[in-house]
């Protein structure tokens, strides 16, 4: 048994707790797909989450085997959370509590998608898909009754912030957003509450920056001219999707020329805030005058007062965790029934064929329509006759005993005696 769980259920996991930037990015899987196929050949489900702060792996499994597989990938600094605390845990991260930025929304939408490419992939089971939903649900269900995201800031928002407290304010500045999805968005709605003088966007795909620049009424930029506008700009938020970087040394160091007048001592300085994960800048950038470079790193002290801002809440959502275990539990271990039910129904099924087969034999010539009643007729008595059964193992199920519903298919299917356990 595995805390009142049928099935065993292991999440190894790295994130901003525990690790930097660098070693997240180093932790990541790059491809996902081979990671899923990997994984899915040695547990009967698989799912990856990866985001800016964190990777998360959970399989339907034992613990020791998933760290002897991560171990096998080449990764050695992880956490392993099972059973009730792997349950505890994904209800944690869903709710956003385990979050740099507690209460940020974008988890859910990334739970969400990390479940479409296990499935895509193959590595889903019911068990995982239980698991993620449940997660989701109580997610949304959190967010409703407390207060836990009103006026939350995404990590998007939070680079902006930390613009303002690098520059005193961003009135009248000019601010160049690399990138135009789900975090580039966020940025640029933060962005909008600020008196600018001038969002510029950016994106390889140049149709997708106009679409978010006219959305906000900015300036879409094409990504060939993306130093050009680097040397017009105050502050640079990167956050693309890309697996290099996108501003490297070389490039921004000739780009900083044209950021110096002939009478100056130096560049006017830049401020570039790579939230992005991969990491969108050379780290060597650092060295270059007047560039100062700063990273999700730079984000957690941010995220520290975010959080003693939220503890209320915080704890109102760790107690709700515990209220919901139980009927986590129950939802995985009605799923566990599921072999043993299925047990049952197929030797029904293969007695339901066989009479079924003998009475139209001695029917005769018996046509379409009256083949079809009596196909009919005897599944739907299979399906009745068996339904109570089928409700007993559901329910020993839930009730962590699985022996019992064992020894009812048994009963049915060999005429073995039910023996119950007394206990005193």
């Amino acid at each position: 048994m595995n805390d009142g769980l049928l099935v065993k259920i292991a999440i190894a996991g790295l994130d901003h707790t525990i690790a930097s930037q660098k070693d997240l990015e180093t932790f990541r899987f790059q491809d996902e797909e081979e990671f899923i196929r990997q994984a899915r050949s040695l547990f009967k489900g698989a799912i990856l989450l990866q985001t800016c702060n964190r990777v998360e792996v959970l399989v339907q499994g034992e613990p020791d085997d998933l760290a002897r597989f991560m171990q096998g990938t080449g990764r050695n600094q992880f956490t392993i959370h099972h059973g009730l605390g792997a349950l505890r845990h994904l209800l944690g991260l869903a709710a956003g509590i385990n979050s740099m930025i507690v209460g940020e929304d974008q988890i859910l939408g990334q739970m969400r998608q990390a479940l479409l490419s296990s499935t895509e992939y193959g590595g889903n089971s019911q068990i995982i898909d239980i698991c993620i939903n449940t997660a989701i649900h109580f997610g949304v269900m959190v967010r409703q009754k407390t207060m836990i995201n009103r006026g939350s800031v995404s990590i998007g928002s939070a680079a902006v912030r930390l613009a303002e407290d690098l520059l005193g304010t961003l009135k009248k500045r000019h601010i160049l957003v690399v990138g135009t999805g789900e975090m580039g968005r966020l940025v640029t709605k933060a962005l909008q509450e600020k008196d600018l003088t001038a969002i510029y966007v950016t994106n390889r795909t140049y149709e997708r920056a106009v679409e978010l620049a006219d959305e906000i009424g900015g300036k879409a930029v094409t990504f060939k001219d993306l130093f050009p506008f680097i040397i017009l700009s105050d502050v640079v938020i990167s956050c693309t999707a890309a697996p290099h970087p996108v501003i490297r040394h070389m490039d921004l160091e000739k780009a900083m020329q044209g950021r110096t007048w002939p009478l100056d001592t130096g560049p006017k300085p830049l401020v570039i805030i790579d939230i992005a994960q991969p990491r969108d800048t050379d780290d060597t950038i650092r060295e270059i005058p007047g560039v100062h470079l700063y990273t999700i790193d730079d984000l957690r002290s941010i995220s520290e007062e975010n959080l003693a801002a939220r503890q209320n809440e915080t704890d109102t959502i760790r107690s709700l965790i515990e209220a919901e275990l139980g009927t986590f539990i129950q939802r995985i271990n009605r799923a566990a029934a599921n072999d043993t039910i299925a047990a049952l129904h197929t030797w029904a099924e293969a007695i339901r064929i066989r009479e079924r087969d003998k009475a139209i034999n001695r029917l005769g010539k018996a046509d379409h329509k009256t083949i079809q009643i009596v196909d009919d007729l005897s599944r739907v008595l299979t399906g009745k006759i068996l339904a109570d059964a089928t409700m007993a193992i559901r329910i020993s199920a839930e009730q962590c005993d699985l022996e019992s519903a064992g020894m009812i298919v048994d009963a049915i299917t060999k005429g073995e005696k039910i023996c119950f356990q007394r206990h005193d």
